[in-house]
């Protein structure tokens, strides 16, 4: 494969073509990108660590808005920083390869903004807030479009999404894996 350049050993891109979606000429490739984030810092230090800000400078991350969410779910120390790990479990998870359910897992996860493995009424404010902004529904419109989603997809009536429930209505999106896709 010509590694000559590669940080990387022919195991270790072995194991991480195991842990990911990603063929190892994917793998270089993310590497690549993630470098070009921030050279000077990334450099030949493999467990360099990027800011956030640096992360959203990537035009997939900068045209997202939940860009931020990811980077903070993704971060493995939860404050948006990430490594190459992170980076490459997020680019993977977002990738074509990615199956839907690994998806809907980690659109629930960015969806619930305040962590609780429920995606209640103030979630989906926030998550409806971030898909039409910079416009705004009228308070009043809001608890309309909240309450009618929640009516649609609250099967247990307990006035929020478990997991599952949110999983039945991704379920029914043709669309949603296209959605939820990075291309690198």
């Amino acid at each position: 494969m010509g590694q000559g350049n590669s940080q990387f050993t022919e195991m270790e891109l072995e194991e991480y073509q195991d842990l990911t979606y990603f063929t190892k000429k994917e793998i270089l490739y993310a590497h690549k990108r993630f470098k070009q984030l921030a050279p000077e810092k990334v450099g030949h230090n493999r467990n360099a660590k990027l800011p956030m800000d640096k992360l959203l400078t990537l035009p997939e991350l900068q045209a997202n808005p939940f860009g931020e969410r990811m980077c903070l779910i993704f971060s493995s120390t939860k404050d948006g920083d990430c490594t190459f790990e992170d980076f490459l479990d997020m680019m993977s998870v977002f990738s074509e390869a990615a199956p839907k359910t690994v998806k809907a897992e980690y659109a629930f996860r960015i969806f619930d903004f305040d962590g609780d493995d429920y995606l209640g009424r103030r979630d989906l404010e926030k998550t409806i807030n971030k898909l039409v902004a910079p416009q705004q529904f009228k308070p009043e419109d809001m608890e309309a479009l909240v309450t009618r989603v929640l009516e649609e997809a609250d099967l247990d009536d307990d006035g929020m999404l478990a997991f599952a429930e949110f999983e039945h209505v991704i379920s029914k999106s043709a669309d949603f894996a296209n959605c939820f896709r990075i291309r690198l």
